[in-house]
C-alpha cells in the first residue's frame, strides 16, 4: 500500500492551502451567523419563537439545489471547477451583507438561502479538488487531506460562537454581516491559482507502479484481474 504523506506536507502546498482557506472561509458566514441571528430577529423585528425556530428551515432546499446544479455542471465542464467555486463564494458574500437590511422573516429567509446555496457550490466543486491535487501532487491516499478539510470547517464553527458574540456587542449585527461578506468577495479572485490544476499531469504513484508491473501470485492476479474488469 502507499504511504500517505504527512499532514503537514499537505498543508504547505499551495494549492491545497487555497482550497482549505476557501472552505473555511465560505462557512464563517454560516458558523457566525447561527449563534448571533436570533436575538437580531427579535430585537430588530420582533420575530416570534417560532419565526425563530424556522429561520434556517427553507435554506436547506437550495442547498441541496446548490450540490445538484454543482455536480451537473462539473460532470459537463470539470475544468471550471474553481470558477463554481469562486462564484459560490461571490453569492455568499452578497448575500451577507443583504442580511441587516431585511426587516422581516419573509425577507431574512432570502439571503439565508443565498449562503446555503453558495456553501453548496463551494463545499461540492472543491472537495474534489482535494482529490484530485492529493492525486497529481501527492499519493492517492485521502484521509490526511480530507482531515485538512475537517479542519477548515472546525476552525469556522469553532470561532463562530466565540468571535461572533463579540463582534456583535462591539461592532454591530450589520458590521459583522458585512465584514463576513468583504472576507468571501476578496477571496474569490484567490481561486483563480486552481485553474490550471485540471492540465496538471497524474504522479506516477508507487500504487499505479504495482499494478503495471506483471502479476507475480494469486493476489496480484486477481488485483489485476479486477482492474481489468
Amino acid at each position: 500500500m502507499p504511504v500517505a504523506p504527512p499532514i503537514h506536507r499537505l498543508m504547505i502546498d499551495p494549492y491545497i492551502a487555497v482550497v482549505a482557506g476557501a472552505l473555511a472561509t465560505c462557512n464563517i458566514p454560516l458558523a457566525f451567523l447561527e449563534p448571533t441571528i436570533a436575538n437580531w430577529m427579535k430585537d430588530s423585528m420582533g420575530a416570534s419563537e417560532w419565526e425563530v425556530g424556522l429561520t434556517w428551515l427553507p435554506a436547506f432546499f437550495p442547498h441541496v439545489l446548490g450540490v445538484y446544479v454543482t455536480v451537473r455542471l462539473a460532470a459537463a465542464y470539470p475544468h471550471l471547477q474553481w470558477f463554481y467555486g469562486a462564484l459560490g463564494m461571490a453569492i455568499i458574500g452578497a448575500s451577507s451583507c443583504l442580511v441587516p437590511a431585511c426587516r422581516n422573516f419573509g425577507q431574512v429567509i432570502i439571503p439565508l438561502c443565498g449562503i446555503c446555496f453558495g456553501i453548496a457550490l463551494v463545499d461540492t466543486a472543491l472537495l474534489p479538488t482535494l482529490a484530485f491535487l492529493v492525486d497529481v501532487r501527492h499519493v492517492s491516499v485521502y484521509g490526511s487531506v480530507y482531515a485538512i478539510a475537517d479542519i477548515s470547517y472546525s476552525v469556522a464553527y469553532a470561532l463562530g460562537p466565540i468571535v461572533a458574540g463579540q463582534i456583535v456587542h462591539t461592532m454591530g449585527f450589520a458590521q459583522l454581516n458585512l465584514g463576513m461578506g468583504l472576507a468571501n468577495v476578496l477571496y474569490a479572485p484567490v481561486l483563480l491559482f486552481l485553474k490550471n490544476v485540471c492540465q496538471m499531469k497524474p504522479s506516477h504513484s508507487e500504487r499505479n507502479i504495482l499494478l503495471e508491473e506483471g502479476p507475480k501470485g494469486l493476489y496480484d492476479t486477481i488485483k489485476m484481474e479486477e482492474r481489468k474488469g
